[in-house]
């Protein structure tokens, strides 16, 4: 027959799955087309000069978010069995013993409940736990299927 079987029995069979998450690259680049509209429209607004200040403070916090947005890419990743996150501050790697516990949280936001990936960690040189809290907007997907992935790398720590 001219049919080829398909093993479909693994976990990951094609490779599909990432393991690194940011904010979507379109979203950053709509963002920085909108601040360039938005300082457009300040320079064509010659009669009004307290509206020219509004729409050039939207059109620098669009830009501001948008370098933010590109700065942190990827925003988080694992990377030889360990959790790395790159923040404003630089990359921090997690090892699993200082990932505390992960958790997907709903909370309600807009009348509806949004679900946000909750990561406790500890460094051992540190007294207190950090709480990282990332939304779709932060990982460019889903947060239940990071926390999968999370989980499939053996990154997300039993109840104690």
């Amino acid at each position: 027959m001219w049919i080829k079987p398909v093993d479909n029995f693994s976990d990951d069979p094609q490779a599909v799955h990432n393991d690194a998450w940011s904010t979507p690259r379109a979203a950053v680049v709509a963002l920085a087309v909108g601040g360039f509209v938005l300082f457009t429209a300040a320079a064509l607004t010659d009669t009004d000069p307290a509206g020219r200040l509004l729409i050039s403070l939207g059109a620098l916090g669009l830009w501001i978010i948008a370098g933010l947005g590109a700065y942190q890419r990827p925003r988080l990743w694992i990377d030889a069995g360990a959790l790395s996150m790159k923040r404003l501050t630089g990359v921090r790697t997690y090892r699993p013993d200082e990932i505390v516990r992960i958790k997907l949280v709903r909370y309600p936001r807009l009348g509806r409940r949004v679900p946000m990936l909750e990561i406790d960690v500890k460094r051992a040189d540190e007294d207190e736990d950090r709480l990282i809290i990332f939304g779709r907007w932060d990982l460019g997907t889903d947060p239940q299927d990071v926390y999968d992935a999370l989980a499939r790398h053996g990154l997300v720590p039993t109840e104690r």
